[in-house]
């Protein structure tokens, strides 16, 4: 009996030292949502729960014509995010880079959309997004204080659990008219690793540089759906990670963290 209560206790304590708390399925897709733009309250996601999809809509109060609304959302937009049960995220006040900013100066941009948030009693951000994919030590140290669970920036690659470290989440981009380089990224949800995906407006009228046509956005969503992909919000991957060791054991590695295009 003391034998088998010994081998039971050291299973316990070696599974909660993994990273990855239970095997990442093949085909999970993380939809991100850049900036607060108009289009994700009109278009977005009334399509998302069309298609039972979960999403994180990164906010922020983008300067300097946040106060027009053809081109952003209104908080009161934001909150009606939140009840409709999408996630929504810290993408700084001002959508500064975090590489332009001294630690105080972060804290104080995380603050303003943490106190927004809770004034409107929209649950608190659990994650973040770096503007302009921006990322930097200094930047990590303060998240891992504030007790968020991911960051997401760039990449153009798919996201390993264990390898990535939860405050350098890679993501590839739906900018433009490229299908076929988005349906080939998409293939990459496989083997243990997880597709993030970073869209911003559909369309950004305020960026249409980085916009998503909404007929070829709702072509992707078309296919996730035949193809049986599990389409969740960044703040569910902790279904599958635990974050407190990945932090202890993964070291960030700041190179290729860039978005193309």
């Amino acid at each position: 009996m003391l034998l088998v209560l010994t081998l039971y206790i050291a299973s316990a304590c070696t599974a909660s030292g993994q990273i990855v708390r239970k095997q990442v399925p093949d085909k999970v897709v993380v939809l991100t949502f850049d900036d607060g733009v108009a289009s994700h309250a009109t278009f977005v996601a009334p399509l998302l729960k069309r298609y039972g999809f979960g999403g994180t809509f990164f906010v922020c109060e983008f300067p300097p014509d946040f106060e027009d609304k053809t081109k952003y959302m209104t908080w009161e937009q934001i909150q009606q995010l939140d009840k409709a049960g999408f996630e929504v995220a810290n993408h700084t006040r001002n959508h500064t880079h975090v590489t332009k900013m001294s630690k105080a100066e972060f804290v104080e941009e995380l603050a303003y959309i943490e106190e927004k948030c809770a004034e409107l009693q929209i649950r608190k951000p659990q994650t973040f997004a770096y503007p302009g994919y921006s990322t930097s030590p200094a930047a990590i140290e303060t998240l891992k204080a504030k007790g968020y669970l991911f960051a997401r920036a760039g990449g153009s690659r798919p996201y390993d659990p264990n390898t990535d470290h939860p405050y350098l989440i890679p993501s590839y981009s739906t900018t433009g008219d490229d299908k076929q380089r988005v349906l080939e990224a998409l293939q990459q949800a496989k083997a243990g690793k997880i597709v993030v995906l970073t869209v911003h407006g559909v369309p950004d009228t305020a960026h249409d540089w980085v916009t998503t046509p909404p007929e070829l956005f709702e072509e992707y969503l078309a296919y996730l759906k035949e193809n049986n992909y599990k389409v969740i919000a960044l703040r569910d991957l902790k279904q599958y990670v635990n974050v407190e060791q990945a932090l202890i054991e993964i070291e960030p590695v700041f190179t290729n963290l860039m978005n193309k295009p």
